[in-house]
């Protein structure tokens, strides 16, 4: 988010953007054009109804149907369907799969917002189907790189709107489990990866060897096991000389402020969020009631993050000529 001129807070248009519509984005990337999102039938409502939270549900129909309008009986479909969710394949470059490709094309598998986006990189590769389903994810495995990562395309949104340029130093504060991670690195490499020598014109370093542009990542995420998590998929997708250079810390985001002030030109917040998908499928009704109180005390936690941004960027509020992306606030 930027200032305008008169010096007035406005949150930048493309941020504004993802943040209001999000929900409208997701039902886009997961039904694409071509495919029809089939009603159930009796039979397989009945076992749905078993599944979903009715509890949750009726939370979402009195705020969403306020919020969204019209748009929410679509969202309400897709987001009660499991069978028609899809997953996007995001390449990975540090190991790139070209048979993989290859194969996605034949499958019918199409590229997103490539050419249809103000700032999309050509090192960042994601693909969707035209039909629902899912590709099996990969194991996690010690030395050996994973060719791709499976997330929710609309995810990808508020990494791109940090436009992130060579050079900048970019702080993803709550950055666990690490997908938006490894999408700012398909889209830059950190250029400081540990090693303090001098290094010599002959030698290249780690991230123009693997012929991209540099940047310098910090990764925060203040639950521990939400930390090993996060480490545990640098691993998986990043070659060892660059994960060396990316910093992983474990500290509450709302005091970043005054850890770090002025350090970064961009910073990612995916803040703690309401995590709706999941808690629609609670088994649990009592622990999903407790979890609809709860979500209201996330406005503060999220201020607080938003607040703690502003100094890290140097500014008394993070609108001014530093650049904050807000990714998947859902409550």
């Amino acid at each position: 988010m930027r200032a305008d001129s008169g010096g007035t807070r406005k949150p930048s248009c493309f941020a504004s953007w993802i943040f209001r519509c999000r929900a409208a984005w997701s039902w886009r990337l997961a039904c694409p054009s071509g495919m029809v999102l089939t009603r159930l039938t009796a039979a397989p409502e009945r076992r749905l109804a078993r599944r979903v939270c009715g509890v949750v549900l009726d939370h979402f129909d009195a705020q969403y149907s306020s919020e969204l309008g019209d748009a929410w009986a679509a969202v309400r479909d897709i987001l009660t369907s499991p069978c028609c969710w899809q997953y996007a394949v995001l390449l990975n470059r540090f190991n790139y799969p070209f048979n993989l490709e290859e194969a996605l094309r034949l499958r019918g598998y199409r590229t997103v917002f490539q050419g249809s986006l103000p700032h999309c990189p050509k090192s960042m590769k994601c693909y969707l189907s035209t039909t629902a389903g899912r590709m099996p994810s990969e194991r996690h495995q010690v030395g050996n790189l994973k060719k791709y990562y499976l997330l929710n395309a609309a995810s990808l949104l508020p990494v791109l709107a940090l436009e992130l340029r060579d050079g900048e130093k970019v702080l993803d504060l709550c950055a666990a489990p690490g997908g938006k991670s490894i999408a700012l690195l398909q889209c830059a490499d950190p250029a400081h990866f540990g090693l303090d020598q001098p290094r010599s014109s002959s030698q290249p370093s780690v991230a123009n060897r693997y012929g991209i542009g540099q940047c310098y990542l910090h990764c925060n995420e203040y639950d521990h096991l939400r930390l090993k998590w996060l480490m545990q998929t640098l691993e998986s997708f990043i070659p060892q000389p660059l994960v060396n250079g990316i910093k992983v810390s474990q500290s509450d985001g709302r005091d970043v402020g005054d850890a770090q002030p002025e350090t970064f030109d961009k910073v990612l917040v995916d803040a703690p969020c309401s995590n709706d998908r999941s808690w629609l499928f609670s088994p649990d009704a009592q622990k999903a009631a407790c979890r609809i109180s709860q979500r209201r005390s996330l406005p503060l936690l999220q201020r607080g993050l938003l607040r703690a941004v502003g100094a890290a960027l140097g500014q008394e509020a993070p609108f001014g000529s530093g650049h904050v992306v807000l990714g998947e606030l859902a409550s």
